[in-house]
């Protein structure tokens, strides 16, 4: 009996120690995980920091322009000059002082100025050639034109100055003037050559303004031309 009683305490004492470390174990482990847990929690919440680093990246150079030859120069061929005759164009304003002469031109050659072939050209030129093109701003000589001026056939003649009349003088007016390209006369040119009489003269000038002429041609174009008109005052009998 006593034989039984102390094998029972004794178990009842290992049972007591056995429980007691189990306890400890699993305080450990619980303790352990909670500390995993929680380390893992943080380690979630808290954001991973990342290093980005900016590399500068050389782009490559575009290759050198090819140098362009430039293009050859064109060859332009001068046509040659028409077989003629050169003409002079006389000023129209006289100047009262010689002009410097220059001696390092070349002397002109008197078989230009035959009056012979195409306005324009030379003796030496080439038969079909071309011709100089016409300048309308130039001033012709009745010489250099193809048709010339002619006045309108209704143009209203100068008034005869009474006091010449009353007194049965006649007379008569050798004017230069420019006839333009519309058939008007370019008073600014007007000049006398020769007058009987200075109210002649003035009637010519007041009335060649209102009057008309069909303009001189070269070439089918129209040209200014140096006309020499000549104006005659005569009176009838039983005026």
């Amino acid at each position: 009996m006593f034989d039984n009683l102390i094998e029972s305490q004794a178990a009842k004492q290992r049972r007591a120690g056995g429980f007691l470390w189990s306890f400890i174990i699993h305080g450990v482990l619980i303790s352990a995980a909670v500390y995993a847990t929680y380390s893992v929690g943080n380690a979630l919440e808290k954001p991973k920091a990342e290093k980005v680093e900016f590399v500068t990246v050389k782009k490559d150079e575009p290759p050198p322009p090819k140098e362009e030859k430039p293009p050859p120069p064109q060859v332009v061929m001068k046509a040659p000059p028409p077989k003629g005759f050169q003409v002079l164009t006389a000023p129209i304003k006289i100047p009262d002082v010689l002009p410097d002469i220059d001696l390092s031109k070349k002397v002109t050659s008197e078989d230009d100025f035959s009056g012979k072939g195409v306005a324009g050209g030379f003796a030496k030129g080439v038969v079909g050639g071309t011709p100089q093109p016409v300048n309308s701003d130039q001033t012709y000589f009745e010489f250099q034109v193809e048709k010339q001026v002619a006045p309108y056939p209704g143009n209203t003649a100068p008034r005869y100055p009474d006091m010449l009349r009353s007194a049965n003088v006649e007379g008569e007016v050798l004017a230069q003037f420019v006839v333009d390209t519309t058939g008007r006369a370019e008073m600014s040119t007007f000049k006398v050559i020769k007058s009987t009489h200075d109210l002649f003269t003035n009637a010519v000038k007041s009335s060649l303004p209102n009057m008309k002429f069909y303009p001189a041609e070269v070439g089918g174009k129209k040209v200014k031309q140096l006309v020499q008109m000549p104006f005659q005052f005569n009176l009838t009998k039983g005026e």
